[in-house]
């Protein structure tokens, strides 16, 4: 039987009725662009072609080149302008007036209508924010929690406003860590010189001396800095859950010693220096008439161009570079450092770690590097939603053997705690974390 194709089927239409009031028997027509255009039908049945919003009317029509002028998708009746029907003669345009139109436009207006300044304060109280007794953060007039949109329609002045006050809470998360958990901050590198830059960890009193026991902590990744597991949570819930608080005073009251981790502080920013590029004319053989002219262009060029950066973007935030602390410029450098220098240097017998998110990538990337010596002196792991991967990661089977016997990841599911929760990777068994909420 021969194979059928789209243009060998025909779509039926009914032909109108006639005069007698008598039915006609259907004439088949073939309707070009209509919304059957596509459907394979009966070439015996009558298929009425209901009238729909589409761009039938295009079929067929001349688009002159360079004269589309392009809308916001097209007007309601399902025309497009440039078609045929709604040609328009070009309008003349000139490069010098549309060059000129950043010089027309009244930056101190625009400025009224932009966003306030950047500048926020530096405490908590300058914020009109406090923590109450429960560890909420709470309005000290109102009591509301905290709101992200202070300002309608300006997201980005709200964003950079919610930076400012995270960074106070992560220095004020610091000296909870300090006061109420009395542990105390160690610089790194140990052997870091005064202009060096530095980072720094927390640990207890008796974190290298205890005999018994040490509890080890590493958050995930992102703005969270040592002590805390969610920015998100100590702003929205409160201070028990979004930082490691509630593990460290535990752990403390059953015994262990206690190291802090800060794999995220792995840089400190400086603004960067202004570089002076002398200009190529300068040392150029071209006549001084010819040299000036160019100047001036330039000169002309690069007014235009400040003129529409400031007014793109008023705040202009300062151009800062990026100073890497040594052997701690990543999460994963940052473990094997501490590792080295504290951790196989306690007395514990027995070393316990708990590693949420990108935490747990960085403990799998230590066993890696460091087998032997974890497997002597680790006992067990706590994973909560961890996201390592011992495939990308080429974890060697004697590793995924260890984990499987010593590791555990809690992951998020809304199934009963400790309910086993399948798993598409040969290393730990995964358990249900009795939560739907990330950190």
């Amino acid at each position: 039987m021969k194979k059928a194709t789209l243009s060998s089927h025909r779509i039926l239409s009914p032909s109108p009725p006639s005069a007698t009031g008598t039915k006609l028997t259907p004439t088949p027509r073939l309707l070009p662009g209509c919304c059957h255009g596509r459907r394979r039908v009966r070439s015996d049945v009558p298929v009425p072609c209901r009238p729909r919003k589409c761009n039938s009317n295009l079929v067929g029509a001349r688009i002159p080149r360079g004269k589309v002028i392009t809308t916001a998708r097209g007007s309601s009746t399902g025309e497009l302008e440039g078609h045929a029907s709604s040609r328009q003669p070009p309008q003349p345009c000139s490069w010098g007036q549309s060059s000129d139109l950043l010089s027309r436009i009244d930056l101190d207006e625009l400025m009224k209508k932009d966003e306030p300044p950047l500048d926020f304060p530096d405490t908590l109280e300058g914020f009109e924010y406090a923590f109450n007794e429960k560890g909420q953060l709470r309005h000290i007039k109102t009591g509301e929690p905290f709101v992200f949109n202070y300002r309608e329609d300006l997201h980005r002045w709200n964003q950079k406003r919610y930076e400012a006050l995270g960074e106070i809470i992560t220095k004020y998360v610091y000296e909870l860590l300090e006061k109420d958990c009395n542990l105390k901050k160690i610089s790194i590198p140990v052997d870091a010189t005064e202009n060096e830059p530095k980072s720094f960890i927390f640990m207890s009193e008796d974190a290298l001396t205890n005999p018994q026991k040490l509890m080890v902590l590493i958050h995930g990744s992102g703005v969270v800095r040592a002590g805390q597991w969610a920015r998100r949570l100590i702003i929205n819930e409160d201070l028990d859950s979004g930082t490691q608080i509630p593990f460290i005073k535990r752990a403390m009251d059953e015994g262990y010693g206690v190291i802090v981790l800060n794999p995220n502080e792995n840089y400190i920013e400086v603004e960067k220096p202004k570089t002076h590029v002398q200009s190529s004319s300068d040392s150029s053989d071209e006549p001084a008439e010819k040299r000036e002219r160019k100047d001036k262009v330039s000169k002309e060029t690069k007014k235009r161009r400040d003129f529409y950066e400031k007014y793109r973007n008023p705040q202009r935030e300062k151009e800062m570079m990026q100073l890497y602390i040594r052997e701690n410029g990543s999460p994963e450098e940052h473990a094997i450092y501490v590792w080295d220098h504290f951790i196989a240097q306690s007395a514990a017998e027995n070393v316990f770690f708990v590693a949420h998110s990108y935490g747990g990538l960085a403990f799998v990337e230590l066993m890696i590097q460091r087998e032997a010596d974890v497997k002597s002196k680790v006992t067990a792991v706590a994973l909560t939603d961890s996201v390592h991967n011992v495939w990308h990661q080429e974890a060697g089977k004697t590793v995924r053997e260890w984990m499987r016997e010593n590791c555990c990841n809690w992951v998020s599911s809304s199934e009963p705690l400790d309910t086993s929760v399948e798993s598409m990777l040969p290393d730990c068994p995964r358990v249900s974390a009795a939560c739907s909420t990330e950190m």
